[in-house]
């Protein structure tokens, strides 16, 4: 099952509540003001802080 992409406008960071964009590979949806990625597995973004994966700048900068 694949994302929806409409619902980026509707999910927000869990921890900012700021705007959340989808990776290169849609695989993930990155918090660039927290450095933050959220997996999304069988199309469904996991939003928890506490699974979130830390990104580094340069990783951050690649979501452009």
């Amino acid at each position: 099952m694949a994302f929806d992409k409409k619902l980026l406008e509707v999910l927000a960071c869990p921890v900012c509540k700021g705007k959340l964009v989808l990776n290169e590979d849609n695989t993930q949806l990155v918090c660039r003001f927290d450095r933050l990625a959220y997996e999304i597995k069988d199309g469904i973004p996991v939003l928890i802080e506490s699974k979130a994966i830390s990104l580094s700048l340069d990783e951050v900068d690649a979501t452009r």
